[in-house]
């Protein structure tokens, strides 16, 4: 088996790209030029300037990043955003109480009026795109530095930025490409009322937990649904009772005709991180020791708030986005490491740069790629154990609310203790607001023990140098006395001695402040960039740049996709089954039924509960105009769409550009998808929008919402 995988894994990268139509996040300004040949053969019923137009309304106006990490759909003319629930979550737990637990219970405003404003919550439109390659690379030459470059370039984007935000307007991104080798500017309009209009039960967003995530067969009603507000003239507004739902200028009809196996199947999302030029001794890296502090780190973090999140609901609503949020990465890594290795990815990986060692070595490349290959595998020589480091230090960071909070706000008490009366005066309103944010919602028996707890594993396990404060600490017990020692003297210990340091604000009590101290070794830790280390990561930044621009230029890989950044990328596939499985009762492995839910249910399980009635609806088999043409509700569904985290949420979208379903996920066996592309293996897993439908429509008899849509049925 392994050996057929390597050969699969060889073809996909060795092969023309058009052998496997499926792979590929493209620039929708590219559309017309690579892929509308390809697509209209595989179904698609749009041109492309239906798809992207500067100047018309087409599909791009519909698709929103959602709070910078996730993608949306605008599905009314009144603005109504559909999106994961998975990526609303942090916004329903914080709108939730014990009382009205909206993320236990669900939650349907009867009108806008009772539609709920959580704090910071935006979406981002995007309105064009531009190359400006040439421009950027005219002011770099060989000779610079890589630091000298980055500054040059940096300088240019400035530039670029400040030419087309129309006077702060628009927010404008420049991103390269291709490893520096291209350059693109992205502008967006962010409107930030964005205000929850329902989601269902977490029992029903959230069925089968961490045990069903990146698995199939799957049967979770992954979805919530928001409102974009503006004001009176459609424009941007911060919250206010006077603004209006935003009037979109184009919105997604929403077919419930269904999905059969080889229908058409596009995405349009904001896929967050691929790296399919990483080199293998990059992937080696990851799999011994990156990914594996990444996956112990998470574990530990996780077991010490579940305990708890466990003890007490007001807690579990605390943390319970955040529990979500770190549990999902650490199967995702442990995933990788696992995927990676069984497919000898980096095996794969090291013949395609054989092929270019030798090619960069004739006489008329060596000059410029001989040395790519080996300045490349020299870094990563010298940085495996600071990798493992980093990673246990990263993770300590990420999960530890007081292993950042001292440093961040000790920084600006610092200012302040410095400053002039008048100065203070002007900085403590802002202080304060800080200080108060700071310490809202959070649990200290729980942070204490996740500080010691890492810090035990950081000072433990990570190896490579680490601050010597920390390496002093020895024996179990002395971390937690350490640490609880620490808050007994430190003024970051409550929201009061915070809020005293700006009553009495003294330079000598923050520089000795030992959880400011702390906090402070750490961050410089994660900052610090070794100066042996100097050289060879400019060499290495150079190196792979050329090899990313020699591999290109040489044929021997075919990708002509660029790897995803958080920029808005289409993707186009088909329906497609896996393999038939015993645990799917559906009759072809590609959708997922009702059925299969019920059998899944266990009453009063943290994964696997039902929400009250849906049984009943089961039994009666209540699905009206959702049903599929076998008379089953489908759940969801698979399709073969080149997707990574950031699309969660995306639109999927049938050759009519009508919306069929919701991306959420992807499976574990594809899980080197971000590095590899396997066309065998790689699948995307959504929502069918007919049960969406259901689920607003019948079981929660929230009909209003379904009067907004355009819904196709013929």
């Amino acid at each position: 088996m392994k050996k057929r995988i390597l050969v699969l894994l060889t073809l996909v990268v060795s092969l023309p790209l058009g052998l496997f139509a499926n792979e590929g996040m493209w620039f929708l300004m590219h559309i017309d030029r690579l892929n509308q040949r390809d697509m209209e053969k595989m179904g698609l019923q749009l041109t492309a300037e239906e798809i992207y137009s500067i100047n018309n309304q087409s599909l791009k106006d519909a698709i929103v990043q959602f709070n910078g990490g996730c993608t949306a759909s605008i599905i009314s003319s009144s603005g109504l955003v559909l999106t994961n629930h998975h990526c609303g979550y942090n916004a329903i737990a914080e709108l939730s109480t014990a009382e009205e637990n909206h993320l236990n219970d669900g939650f349907w405003a009867a009108s806008q009026s009772e539609e709920l404003k959580p704090e910071s919550l935006y979406v981002r439109f995007f309105v064009r795109m531009d190359d400006v390659s040439e421009r950027i690379l005219a002011q770099v030459n060989d000779s610079m530095s890589e630091k000298e470059r980055e500054a040059a370039i940096n300088r240019e984007i400035a530039k670029i930025q400040q030419e087309n935000n129309e006077g702060g307007k628009y927010t404008v991104s420049v991103r390269s490409f291709y490893q520096g080798n291209e350059f693109y500017y992205f502008v967006y309009q962010d409107y930030t009322d964005v205000r929850l209009v329902g989601t269902p039960p977490k029992s029903v967003g959230k069925y089968g937990g961490d045990t069903d995530n990146w698995e199939w067969p799957r049967h979770t009603g992954d979805f919530s649904l928001f409102r974009v507000y503006a004001d009176a003239e459609g424009n941007p507004a911060a919250y206010s009772q006077d603004n209006v739902p935003l009037q979109a200028k184009y919105h997604l009809p929403v077919s419930i005709n269904g999905v059969e196996e080889n229908d058409f199947a596009m995405i349009l999302g904001y896929p967050g991180r691929t790296n399919r030029w990483m080199p293998a001794e990059g992937i080696e890296q990851n799999v011994n020791y990156a990914y594996p502090a990444w996956v112990e780190g998470s574990k530990l973090s996780m077991d010490v708030m579940k305990k708890y999140m466990d003890e007490d609901e007001a807690i579990n609503l605390m943390y319970t986005s955040k529990y979500a949020s770190i549990a999902n990465y650490w199967k995702n890594r442990g995933g990788m490491i696992e995927a990676l290795t069984e497919h000898g990815t980096a095996e794969t990986k090291r013949e395609i740069e054989e092929k270019f060692d030798k090619w960069a070595n004739k006489k008329k490349n060596k000059d410029t790629y001989g040395d790519v290959i080996s300045n490349i595998n020299n870094y990563y020589s010298l940085t495996n154990e600071k990798s493992r480091h980093d990673n246990y230090l990263l993770m300590f960071l990420n999960s530890s609310k007081f292993a950042i909070l001292p440093y961040q706000l000790g920084s600006a008490f610092s200012n302040y203790a410095n400053s002039n009366e008048a100065k203070r005066k002007e900085l403590e309103p802002r202080l304060r607001a800080a200080i108060e944010a700071s310490y809202s919602d959070y649990h200290l028996p729980l942070e204490k023990e996740l500080l010691a707890e890492q810090l035990k594993l950081y000072a433990t396990k990570s190896g490579y140098t680490i601050p010597e404060a920390i390496s002093e600490i020895t024996g179990k017990e002395k971390y937690s006395e350490y640490v609880n020692a620490m808050f007994d003297l430190s003024m970051f210990s409550t929201k009061e001695a915070a809020l005293g340091f700006l009553q009495y604000p003294n330079s000598a009590l923050l520089e000795n402040d030992p959880l400011f101290n702390l906090s402070k070794e750490l961050f410089a830790k994660y900052r610090e960039q070794p100066e042996e280390l100097t050289q060879p990561l400019n060499d290495y930044q150079a190196s792979y740049r050329l090899l990313v621009d020699g591999l290109r230029q040489s044929g021997i890989s075919r990708i002509e996709y660029p790897d995803a950044n958080s920029t808005l990328r289409l993707t186009y596939g088909k329906v497609r089954a896996l393999p038939e499985d015993p645990r799917n009762d559906a009759e072809v492995n590609n959708y997922t039924t009702f059925k299969g839910m019920v059998k899944k249910y266990v009453p009063g399980d943290e994964e696997f509960d039902m929400p009250e009635g849906m049984i009943e609806f089961y039994e009666e088999r209540d699905f009206g105009r959702y049903a599929n043409d076998k008379g089953e509700l489908s759940i969801n569904f698979l399709t073969d769409n080149d997707i990574t985290g950031g699309n969660s949420g995306s639109p999927v979208l049938n050759g009519k550009g009508e919306l069929i379903g919701l991306a959420f996920d992807g499976n574990i066996e594809a899980m080197a998808g971000d590095v590899i592309f396997d066309n065998e293996l790689q699948r995307t897993i959504n929502v069918d929008i007919r049960y969406v439908l259901w689920l607003i429509d019948k079981y929660s008899n929230a009909g209003h919402i379904i009067d907004e849509l355009t819904v196709v049925s013929e």
